[in-house]
């Protein structure tokens, strides 16, 4: 079961019909729920009118014309909706308009004549009318506005060059003349609904013209239409629900069309624009793997080819059935459960199954930097054990009963599958059950593991071996780390060691044939995401009860993108970045970063409960972060990048063996990494992803190719969307270096208390603000956890105002941009809403449940509300009073 970009997909690799979901946090291997901490490893990951309005409030005044009297010809076409309508094109004028909904209601020039030929005075041209004009007289007509309605008329020909504005016809989708503007996107072919849309946007185009116009204001120069703001405007007007109100509830406001128009796709227990850019990175990669005439001069590439196609091969996955999983079991020393068992041997199979195969029954164990000395590697040992994403699931019986049951009948099935008696396994798979949840009883909260510095023990292998005797620590990390040569001196860094104690009592107090079921157990979880269909279909069930998905038919080449990017991810990467990523992006992404870096800067100057001497160290760290742009530069040279993949064998038809070979090959890089000093530019996250992190022991922030793109990102938006999007998202993780966990570690990457004891004490007493806070929200009734957010909530608040801050120094240097037609928003309430398209998304609210027991990060809507409902910019520039629920009076601000 494999782990997709955005979370947990609970992918399977076998037959063509997968179900996936998408709840971030989660991984459906056992261990997941243990939170095992690789430190360094993977860090803290990211998921109305205003000032400067043209409209001015109360103006009763007609501005005068361009000293023209005379209008050449200006007619109305009628045209009916729906597949037969027709776009009128007129050669003679500049351009044109397809105006849908729009009332003219007096129809009046200043000058006393009538505008409208062949149409009385304050009669509506109707839907799907389509207006524009004729003759070679260029005019500019005058526009009263007498309160609202907008009343106005305006000249097509001089607001719409014809150089964007290049139609043809409207059959049953819209038509462009190459050169023209998509409104809808660069995908096909267009659907009824969307020619809809398209008139509506473009209406609204209109009435900004005319509204330009009124205000004696040159369109050209006050709007920017170019192709992709106008494409860029039609989304987000699609996305808004103008009949919320901004300052009551600006998730509704900013996401409530997006929602309407985006129900759940089948299969799926959420979506949102992160999984919505991995379905498209996706489709690319599908057609680089599947090109008849793909041909790389790299080793890795080619093994991810073959990795991929032995996943696609769906006839002989079926063939082998259950086979070799059944065959593993029994190298393994046998599964009381299927057959016979070799009895007595707890430490062979312990070591088997967790380290070629790198199952976690009990703890985890892992190589990383240490993170009390940042230039050494050591090896780290964490809780685990658990296959449901939370220990809440095992310990909340009542509320969790249904998920319960459903895991046990997919315990009961798998085992059936595999062998199993059916007198005996019910009862058998009932007891792994309930050691589980004695496991999850120990298991400590991840809102109980927040202090680093608390939760940080090291010690050596003989302490070790005292203090949890039931397993021989020595030859247990000697196996795992073969053929490293470890003695009883050997330093290990714990981060539960209340919890080891703990389990090696109960495994010394529990039967050796259970402990042997439950370790076996786990390496079945692991198989059996690569058998064939049958056992996918079990796991449909458990996946329906725990995400509320539903069985639906997900193309087998996206299950196998999947996998193939959890293994050979920086290869594929590599075909990735050399398809899509622009050579430019790097350098201006570290342009952002700079600026952003530079706002954050300043306001520490601003804070007035740090102290000098920490403020300064703050900004040295600040200063020290070290950024990583798109993919590690070693994918993009052929014998660097084997040299990565040297010794993982890949079959071409053979996906179950090219698994277990690729959890053998992870553990031998593992070990490799021990006594090498860290690598700096390792990265945890491969370029396709749709994500970022920061890196606590590296002090170092990563941005895949995969996140660089629309909407987080594009060249050609406005920048009040760039900042508002991959601006936030790098302010995000910039303070992730200054949150609760981060800012416990120094610019170095050292775990260690630099901060001077008033300022501790003055940042707990805000964290504390913003604790209570987020724990007053809820999804369905259930609370979201404040302290088990903290970090990622401080990271939203603190990046989305140096993002703010970064773009208003930007418009300070460059000047006011150009405003987006038809979206009626100045660009700083732009900025503001386009962080929260961002976050728009949907989900089931078995998901949901999830999440809040999981995700570090609180839910999409909180992630907007709470983050907003904190900011004064955004209370200014959408002018709302004290007292709203967005502008309450009391904020909770740290950074």
């Amino acid at each position: 079961m494999q782990t997709d970009s955005s979370g947990c997909s609970m992918q399977t690799g076998s037959s063509g019909c997968s179900m996936q979901t998408d709840s971030p946090g989660c991984s459906m291997q056992a261990g997941s729920s243990g939170c095992a901490k690789q430190a360094g490893d993977s860090g803290n990951a990211v998921e109305a009118e205003g000032s400067g309005s043209a409209e001015q409030a109360g103006e009763q005044n007609c501005l005068p014309s361009q000293n023209r009297t005379e209008l050449s010809r200006t007619r109305i076409e009628r045209g009916v909706g729906g597949p037969g309508a027709q776009l009128k094109y007129f050669p003679e004028c500049t351009g044109y308009i397809y105006l849908d909904s729009m009332q003219i209601r007096r129809g009046y020039r200043q000058v006393g004549k009538k505008l409208w030929e062949g149409i009385e005075p304050r009669s509506p041209i109707g839907r799907f009318g389509y207006m524009t004009c004729a003759g070679s007289v260029r005019t500019s007509l005058q526009l009263c506005k007498n309160g609202s309605p907008l009343d106005y008329v305006c000249d097509t020909c001089d607001v719409i060059p014809s150089s964007l504005l290049s139609l043809a016809h409207v059959f049953p989708q819209v038509g462009f003349r190459k050169g023209g503007i998509q409104l809808l996107g660069p995908m096909g072919r267009r659907t009824q609904m969307e020619v809809v849309l398209a008139g509506v946007l473009l209406c609204s185009l209109l009435a900004l013209f005319g509204c330009a116009v009124t205000l004696g204001m040159h369109p050209a120069r006050s709007l920017c239409l170019t192709e992709a703001c106008i494409t860029v405007a039609s989304k987000i007007v699609e996305a808004l629900d103008r009949s919320a109100d901004p300052c009551h509830d600006f998730y509704q406001y900013a996401c409530g069309g997006w929602v309407r128009k985006n129900p759940l796709p089948d299969g799926r227990s959420r979506w949102s624009t992160f999984n919505s850019i991995w379905d498209q990175n996706q489709a690319l990669l599908k057609h680089l793997l599947e090109n008849g005439t793909f041909n790389s001069s790299s080793d890795a590439e080619k093994k991810t080819q073959f990795y991929y196609l032995s996943c696609l091969n769906e006839q002989h996955i079926e063939e082998l059935g259950a086979m070799p999983l059944i065959d593993l079991i029994a190298k393994t020393g046998g599964w009381n459960i299927t057959g016979p068992w070799e009895k007595d041997n707890f430490m062979e199979v312990l070591k088997t199954v967790s380290g070629p195969y790198r199952a976690q029954p009990f703890f985890t164990i892992g190589v990383s930097v240490d993170p009390k000395n940042s230039n050494s590697n050591v090896i780290q040992v964490d809780q685990s054990g658990l296959f449901l994403p939370s220990r809440d699931y095992y310990l909340n019986k009542t509320a969790n009963e249904k998920v319960l049951k459903a895991y046990l009948d997919y315990m009961v099935e798998l085992s059936l599958l595999l062998g199993g008696d059916k007198n005996s396994t019910q009862s058998q798979m009932q007891q792994i059950l309930d050691f589980e949840t004695a496991l999850a009883n120990i298991t400590v909260p991840q809102d109980e593991r927040r202090d680093e510095e608390k939760i940080y023990h090291k010690i050596t292998i003989a302490e070790l071996q005292l203090l949890a005797p039931a397993v021989d620590w020595l030859d247990y990390l000697s196996s795992a780390l073969s053929p490293l040569d470890l003695n009883d001196t050997e330093p290990v860094v714990l981060y539960a060691k209340e919890y080891l104690q703990q389990v090696s009592d109960l495994i010394n107090k529990t039967e050796r044939s259970l402990l042997n079921n439950y370790m076996i157990w786990n390496l079945v979880q692991k198989g059996a995401s690569s058998l064939d269909q049958r056992f996918e279909n079990a796991q449909d069930k458990l996946l329906e009860s725990l995400y509320g998905t539903k069985k639906s038919c997900t193309p087998r080449w996206q299950t196998c993108i999947g996998n193939t990017d959890d293994t050979l991810g920086f290869a594929l990467g590599a075909l990735f970045v050399k398809a899509t990523f622009d050579k430019h992006s790097k350098e201006i992404a570290e342009g952002m970063i700079n600026e952003i870096r530079t706002a954050f800067k300043y306001a520490l100057d601003h804070l007035k409960w740090m102290d000098k001497q920490t403020r300064q160290a703050a900004k040295d760290k600040a200063d020290a972060i070290y950024d990583m742009i798109g993919f590690p530069d070693f994918i993009l040279d052929p014998k660097e990048l084997d040299d990565v993949y040297d010794g993982y064998d890949v079959s071409e038809d053979n996906f179950f063996q090219n698994a277990l070979n690729f959890y053998n090959f992870s553990a031998r890089v593992m070990a490799d990494q021990l006594r090498k000093p860290p690598n700096r530019d390792q990265w945890s996250m491969t370029p396709p992803t749709v994500n970022a992190y920061y890196m606590p022991t590296k002090n170092g922030i990563v941005f895949p190719a995969g996140i660089l793109q629309a909407p987080f990102y594009a060249q050609d938006h406005p920048k009040a969307l760039n900042f508002g999007g991959i601006g936030v998202v790098m302010g995000h993780e910039l303070t992730h270096a200054f949150d609760d966990q981060g800012r416990e570690y120094d610019k170095e990457g050292n775990l260690r208390p630099w901060w001077q004891n008033s300022s501790v004490e003055s940042f707990k007493n805000r964290t504390e603000c913003m604790v209570e806070q987020y724990n007053g929200f809820t999804i369905n009734g259930e609370h979201i956890n404040g302290k088990q957010t903290l970090g990622e909530n401080i990271a939203d608040n603190g990046g989305l105002k140096a993002a703010y801050n970064a773009y208003q120094a930007w418009v300070q240097e460059n000047g006011e941009e150009k405003r987006l037609p038809a979206v009626n928003l100045t660009n700083d309430q732009l900025f503001f809403v386009g962080f929260a398209q961002v976050w728009c998304s949907v989900r089931t609210p078995e998901s949901a449940h999830e999440g809040l027991m999981t995700d570090p990060h609180s839910p999409p809507k909180y992630r907007v509300i709470g983050t907003l409902s904190n900011s004064p910019d955004f209370a200014e520039h959408f002018q709302c009073p004290t007292g709203s629920p967005m502008n309450s009076g009391h904020r909770c601000v740290v950074w």
